[in-house]
């Protein structure tokens, strides 16, 4: 049997692990002071994760601390199974799919998008790389929630197809029918968008 490599990532982990757990005693035991650790030790990653429902800093911050306190409500059900990273993903994955459900209600109120724009053209590759995430983000806009969802975590989060079954609480068989219904909507909304 290989022995394991010990790097700072594993060591990492593990640190971080025992400090989440701990923090996450003290709260179940009446410490909400403690919850602000588990707050800024996550905050970056949990961020990272909404700012792929929406490009909005205003509403990605608002997303953040919706899926905190969340977390916060359900906290005496957290059982350490699993990392805390992994169930605060699970709550924001959710959190994020309900607003793409908002939104898309709020369109269906209003008018129809328009042709998408082209994207300005600009020297700095890091402005194109944002322009063509912009565009990314409004193509899959035009989509229905699940069908975002569903894109966003198979190809922008790289996420295989039994974590996405797992952040999302469907079946793999739906995940599966899910992608591929996704996937040929958006190729008709890049072709349309095209003609």
């Amino acid at each position: 049997m290989p022995v394991a490599e010990v790097t700072a990532e594993n060591v990492q982990v593990t640190a971080d692990a025992a400090l989440d757990w701990a923090d996450v005693n003290r709260v179940q035991q009446g410490d909400s002071a403690a919850y602000r650790a588990v707050v800024e030790r996550h905050q970056r990653s949990v961020t990272r994760l909404m700012s792929r429902f929406t490009r909005d800093p205003a509403v990605v911050e608002e997303l953040v601390q919706t899926v905190f306190i969340e977390a916060w409500r359900q906290i005496h059900n957290f059982r350490g199974e699993a990392p805390l990273l992994h169930w605060l993903t699970v709550i924001g994955t959710r959190t994020g799919y309900r607003f793409w459900k908002q939104q898309a209600k709020q369109r269906q109120r209003h008018a129809r998008l328009e042709a998408l724009p082209e994207p300005v053209a600009r020297e700095d590759n890091s402005e194109a790389a944002h322009d063509a995430a912009t565009k990314v983000h409004m193509v899959l806009s035009t989509l229905p929630p699940r069908d975002r969802l569903v894109l966003t975590l198979l190809h922008l989060e790289e996420r295989s197809l039994k974590e996405i079954s797992a952040l999302t609480g469907w079946s793999l068989a739906m995940v599966k029918v899910q992608a591929f219904r996704a996937r040929r909507k958006l190729a008709q909304v890049l072709e349309r968008a095209q003609s």
